[in-house]
């Protein structure tokens, strides 16, 4: 962990383009003061035009952007945002939240006993020194990791979808709550 980075970032207004309460918990524990301002970016990126990792990043960046760009237009003096982006990936389809309670079933049955991959973009906005034009910087990653579905039977998925859990989460599940009992194995 880059544990310097994160010294630095100690006397820096930090913004999170994120209302996930997962992002929130990684800058706290972090030790980090940080804004919470959710982006309104409206995630509509052709995804036939972008790998699965490169569109997680793309969707990071321009919510990052979004933030930013609305926080200057208010005068607001910004030295950081940080947006992220999650999505899954399976036979190079890309799934993000579901729309519905059937578009999750859809999705959880897809995945059910079978290998996925989970990408998160990451990008950093930040200020520069010099009023040079756009007046920021981008550095952006991502984290990949594979994922291996157990064989779920449709009444334990239909009773997770029942909980709301899978609604606001990439692939209609999330490994930090209920959805890791459909988990049999991770990489990475």
């Amino acid at each position: 962990m880059p544990f310097a980075f994160v010294q630095h970032l100690k006397n820096k207004r930090i913004i999170l383009a994120s209302g996930s309460p997962r992002r929130r918990e990684i800058l706290s524990r972090l030790g980090l003061n940080f804004d919470i301002v959710p982006s309104k970016f409206p995630e509509t990126l052709d995804k036939a035009k972008y790998a699965p990792s490169e569109y997680a990043i793309a969707n990071a960046t321009e919510k990052g952007l979004e933030v930013y760009g609305r926080l200057a237009q208010e005068d607001q003096e910004v030295d950081i945002v940080i947006a992220a982006d999650t999505i899954v990936s399976i036979d190079d389809d890309i799934l993000e939240k579901p729309k519905d309670a059937e578009d999750a079933l859809r999705m959880l049955k897809r995945l059910s006993g079978r290998s996925h991959r989970v990408y998160t973009g990451v990008a950093f906005i930040y200020s520069l020194r010099e009023p040079i034009h756009p007046g920021y910087n981008i550095v952006s990653f991502t984290e990949e990791t594979e994922v291996m579905f157990r064989e779920c039977n449709e009444d334990d998925l239909k009773v997770y979808i029942e909980t709301g859990e899978p609604m606001d989460k990439a692939g209609a599940y999330g490994y930090q709550a209920f959805g890791s009992f459909f988990v049999e194995k991770i990489n990475g």
